[in-house]
């Protein structure tokens, strides 16, 4: 095959490389490269890259997928001990996919290896992404049972669709994270969303983590009680960050997290999604109880991410209710962006997916109004007038920093039609706006 490549590139004559040889003085019994090979610029350049300072090429390689960064490391010694240096493998993302339900290629297993047995003391911001398989879950809980010495402060378990980690056996799975809880011992941020993570987990956490922890996520958690939430509130005295799902809230639960012993939250993220059928009725929160939290930390954002069908409203903003952000990700009546307007003074951001076919004119202009904290709305399939909207932006004005409204939204009317309405709203705004072709938000 070599003779083949070499007599196609046609060298010069023996004798005239044999004269060339000769005037040097270095006459030598190898034969010259072929042509082909000597003007391969690649190859003449590659001293220089081989020559590069050690972060520079570390910062090559931190752009790099996984399996790319893992090939380029056998170029030369240099690259190599660049792979090998501990500031390179404080990031990692495993991705466990099975060929059968994904088309992303998967974490080389040789390659989780390598760094289970060489880099697990430098990890410290680590994410599990599994698909659909139990097997890709079951993966995700063997390489976390092998992280005995750990110094993880973020961890990330994510499933790209369900069940995924809720199909694994609850105390393969606890098991696994108490490897982690015990032996980190500095874990600050913990998202563990649709996982069987239980109390007995949540002390062991607090147990260990409690002067670092600052960020807590485990919505769709249907193990953890509102003792096992009070557990790490109670220990966790940095805590600034938690997000559940509603069914774990409750007055007693607001009430605790009001007393004087425990932290002042910045962030309580709350999903409002039907876990199972059963829980298709929702419990109203007295306002006393949300007052109290509130008391208790003046500047928290309370946000909330609704995922329900128009007919499971009815419990929530009958009263007084501090919320900052909601997303609606489905329809949502009149009725209910009414009583938004009513009852959620501190309202800071809107976002409506989708609302039925009637103008929602009075109740985008009694929020604009009374929720004087607004600064950011995005309306999806919705209808307001073009009169309505420009009266809702007038209110507002340049305190609205976002305002994503897509162009199907707006119906022409008397007083103005689409093209006329991006002119009114940019005056009022101070700046270029125009409706949406796609929402941004």
């Amino acid at each position: 095959m070599k003779r083949g490549i070499v007599a196609k590139v046609q060298p010069f004559p023996r004798s005239a490389r044999c004269a060339k040889r000769r005037r040097r003085g270095v006459l030598s019994q190898a034969p010259d490269p072929p042509l082909l090979l000597q003007h391969h610029q690649p190859f003449r350049s590659m001293e220089g890259w081989g020559n590069l300072p050690h972060h520079v090429v570390l910062e090559i390689f931190r752009y790099l997928p996984l399996m790319q960064r893992a090939r380029v490391s056998s170029v030369c010694r240099r690259w190599n001990e660049v792979f090998h240096i501990p500031e390179l493998w404080r990031r990692f993302e495993f991705e466990l996919n099975q060929p059968a339900t994904s088309y992303l290629r998967p974490t080389h297993p040789d390659l989780i290896q390598q760094i289970i047995k060489k880099h697990t003391q430098h990890l410290q911001y680590v994410s599990f992404k599994v698909d659909s398989c139990t097997q890709s879950a079951e993966a995700a809980c063997d390489i976390l049972s092998q992280l005995v010495n750990c110094t993880i402060k973020t961890l990330r378990l994510i499933s790209t669709a369900r069940p995924s980690f809720m199909d694994v056996s609850q105390s393969h799975f606890a098991s696994a994270l108490t490897v982690v809880f015990v032996n980190s011992k500095s874990l600050c941020s913990i998202k563990m969303d649709d996982t069987p993570v239980d109390d007995p987990s949540l002390k062991v956490l607090a147990a260990n983590n409690s002067a670092t922890l600052r960020l807590l996520k485990m919505s769709s958690c249907p193990h953890v009680s509102p003792a096992g939430v009070l557990c790490v509130a109670d220990h966790c005295h940095g805590l600034r960050e938690l997000a559940l799902n509603y069914h774990l809230l409750s007055d007693q639960l607001l009430l605790a997290l009001s007393s004087e012993k425990h932290v002042r939250l910045e962030h309580l993220r709350i999903d409002v999604a039907t876990e199972s059928p059963a829980q298709a009725q929702f419990h109203a929160i007295k306002s006393s109880s949300w007052e109290a939290l509130v008391r208790h930390s003046p500047t928290v954002n309370i946000v909330m991410y609704f995922y329900l069908h128009e007919d499971l409203f009815h419990p929530f903003f009958q009263d007084q209710t501090p919320v900052t952000h909601l997303y609606f990700s489905r329809a949502v009546s009149k009725e209910m962006l009414g009583r938004i307007g009513l009852h959620c003074p501190r309202l800071v951001e809107l976002v409506v997916c989708a609302n039925g076919l009637e103008p929602l004119d009075a109740e985008l202009i009694q929020i604009g109004r009374r929720c004087t904290s607004l600064t950011a709305v995005g309306l999806g399939e919705c209808q307001v007038t073009c009169s309505g909207f420009v009266e809702f932006v007038r209110i507002c004005g340049r305190r609205l920093t976002q305002l994503s409204i897509m162009e199907d939204v707006l119906i022409p009317d008397g007083g103005y039609n689409v093209e006329q309405v991006h002119a009114e709203v940019s005056s009022h705004l101070g700046r270029t706006w125009f409706p949406d072709m796609m929402p941004t938000w």
